[in-house]
């Protein structure tokens, strides 16, 4: 990772990464959580902390990833691309212009399936006097007008390019609060002229949203036992087709398809921490036939496990 942090105290933070292995999400208030589709990468992450609010610009990878709000703050995300792959978000794939908003501790979970530049702003407190949707289990999305989109877009690069010119610091607290108050006048004209999409009722389903996140917390309790459909289902009160098709709505992959590449990522987490032998992190993490294993790590990472593990030991 190669970090720039000697601007004066208003100019963003960035933060660049090509390295998988190496990558960390730096946007405060955000409990994050990936897994990679790639093995190499290219991804910057543009931070500019204000009073009371953050505006983060991420050039990402292909990947899944799980994250959450901490409370008392309110998130605005959106795409700076307008590439024709969608994002799935909360389990919907959408190519028109959307605007998503989580507050109060609220999660989400995106498939990212192509690289993109990511835009979001982070208020705190909590935004709840402006007339905004309010969304506080899951993130919601909403359809706007791409000239709307194409205006927000325009007002955070307006806002970083600012934030970098030279300011004296007598200046910066009127600098700074000026700025936010432009990105929370964006929103409101985001919002303003806004109807509800009746597509989107299927991504605003809290309760389908709800199931997704018990079965992925289930999951994640211990990824070294044997995944057994019918226990899993039992457990959560579920038929099994309706807890396959939950996992395929918000991963875009079958349960199990989904759950080898999650076990191979924590594998090579393990052996890059030095573990003691390829052998005890494979069969620790489920994988009892060890030929397969090391193809299917090899097909996923360009490397072997022991190659992995030598690099780990050595650092």
């Amino acid at each position: 990772m190669n970090r720039v942090d000697d601007a004066p105290t208003l100019a963003p933070k960035v933060f660049r990464f090509f390295d998988v292995d190496e990558f960390r999400n730096a946007i405060r208030g955000l409990n994050f959580e990936f897994t990679p589709f790639v093995r190499r990468i290219s991804a910057e992450q543009i931070i500019l902390s204000l009073p009371g609010c953050d505006v983060n610009l991420t050039r990402a990878f292909p990947r899944v990833v799980d994250a959450q709000l901490v409370e008392n703050c309110t998130a605005i995300g959106f795409t700076m691309d307008d590439l024709d792959v969608p994002v799935r978000f909360n389990g919907t794939r959408r190519t028109r212009p959307v605007i998503v908003i989580g507050s109060g501790g609220a999660a989400y979970t995106t498939i990212e399936e192509v690289q993109r530049e990511i835009a979001s702003v982070v208020f705190r407190p909590e935004v709840t006097d402006r007339g905004w949707p309010q969304a506080a289990l899951c993130f919601k999305i909403f359809e706007t007008t791409a000239a709307g989109l194409d205006r927000l877009r325009g007002v955070v690069r307006e806002v970083l390019a600012a934030a970098s010119e030279p300011v004296d610091a007598s200046e910066v607290p009127l600098k700074a609060a000026a700025m936010k108050e432009t990105l929370l006048g964006a929103v409101d004209a985001i919002f303003q002229n806004m109807g509800p999409a009746r597509w989107a009722v299927r991504p605003h389903d809290e309760r389908s949203f709800k199931v997704f996140q018990d079965i992925r917390a289930l999951l994640s309790d211990d990824l070294s036992q044997p995944i057994y459909s019918d226990e899993i289902a039992r457990k959560l009160g579920l038929s099994v087709r309706t807890m396959h098709d939950v996992v395929r709505r918000y991963r875009g992959m079958s349960l199990h398809r989904y759950l080898r590449l999650r076990r191979l990522w924590l594998v090579r987490q393990r052996l890059l921490a030095g573990a003691d032998s390829v052998k005890a992190v494979a069969l620790a993490f489920g994988f009892w036939h060890l030929g397969d294993f090391s193809r299917s790590y090899r097909d996923q990472f360009g490397e072997t496990p022991s190659q992995t593990l030598e690099r780990g030991q050595r650092t």
